[in-house]
């Protein structure tokens, strides 16, 4: 008999497909994230549960008793959204798909970094709105990037592979913070000075990029006196997790002017964006588009794919977080 498993979103069709062949699949046709009693009788009736960022899988909807589900296959490299503890306390284990994302999630960071600095998004805008009245000297003025200082917060995969395009593309000085000692042919190619703290970092960079982990270990981890430590010039970009950010620190900075502007493709409540946001000229928003191509997201599942055949085969699972 397959195993059974519940697919909590819409994956692409190639990877739909195989799993449908490979295994008792449910999928999501609505493609509306799950409610939380929908996952607790999932944790009752599946093998297997494969969820992605968009779902909550606290503690409170993990079962008392006659847990069925032995695995949580994550469609996604984050999984601060799963309570690991919780799924170590039922023997479930938990992977991720990491790697297969990182340029895509690098190209929309150096995406965000661009507009935000050249004002693209406020441009496009106003031309649309038929406002344009040609070119003139002082019009829509930006800031230059090329030569400029990048900080990089977590120089994990995806930091470094912003850290390349920006330093080998547009000249950028990068220095960062990682919690951990990064000494590699990579990063001394690049010329990267990793400094003793995060407001190092922050006091030296024309652009702070992020790409720690959220959870509740980085959860605010920009706060106001963070946000206060930045160059009143420099703009901040977030492809990481938007929880960490404080963003009614980050609305209160833009406003005041203590910083120049944000790019943000993550939000602590998504698909939720604060008004303090939209409203401003000078942040540019996406709506999580970091893995947000067809070779990317078909990638991850693969990736997904091969966690769960790993393990009802009883194989060593490539990509266990838990």
């Amino acid at each position: 008999m397959k195993p059974r498993v519940i697919v909590t979103r819409r994956w692409p069709a190639a990877v739909e497909q195989l799993l449908a062949e490979n295994f008792d699949t449910t999928f999501n046709r609505g493609d509306v994230p799950l409610t939380p009693t929908q996952f607790k009788a999932a944790f009752l009736n599946f093998d297997a549960i494969l969820p992605t960022v968009s779902d909550k899988l606290p503690k409170s909807i993990f079962p008392e008793a006659d847990n069925r589900t032995r695995i949580i296959a994550n469609y996604g490299v984050g999984f601060s959204h799963i309570d690991v503890d919780a799924a170590r306390e039922n023997d479930i284990v938990v992977t991720n798909t990491p790697g297969v994302l990182t340029d895509c999630t690098a190209d929309i960071a150096l995406s965000l970094l661009l507009a935000v600095a050249r004002r693209a998004g406020e441009g496009e805008r106003q031309l649309r709105a038929g406002e344009w009245q040609g070119w003139c000297p002082t019009h829509m003025i930006g800031t230059k990037v090329t030569g400029k200082t990048l900080g990089i917060i977590g120089m994990g995969r995806i930091g470094k592979a912003t850290a390349k395009r920006a330093h080998f593309g547009f000249d950028m000085d990068i220095v960062f913070y990682n919690r951990s000692k990064v000494d590699d042919d990579e990063t001394r190619a690049m010329g990267a000075r990793q400094l003793a703290s995060i407001e190092d970092v922050l006091a030296q960079s024309d652009f702070v990029s992020l790409h720690c982990p959220g959870g509740a270990e980085n959860r605010h981890l920009i706060n106001s006196a963070r946000l206060s430590a930045m160059k009143k010039g420099a703009f901040l970009i977030n492809t990481a997790r938007g929880d960490v950010v404080d963003q009614d620190a980050l609305v209160a900075a833009l406003e005041s002017g203590g910083i120049a502007g944000a790019g943000l493709d993550v939000f602590a409540s998504e698909p939720e964006v604060p008004a303090g946001l939209t409203r401003m000229e000078n942040v540019v928003l996406l709506p999580h588009l970091g893995s947000a191509t067809e070779e990317t997201r078909v990638a991850m599942g693969m990736k997904a794919l091969e966690n769960l055949t790993a393990f009802f085969a009883g194989e060593p699972v490539p990509d266990r977080v838990a």
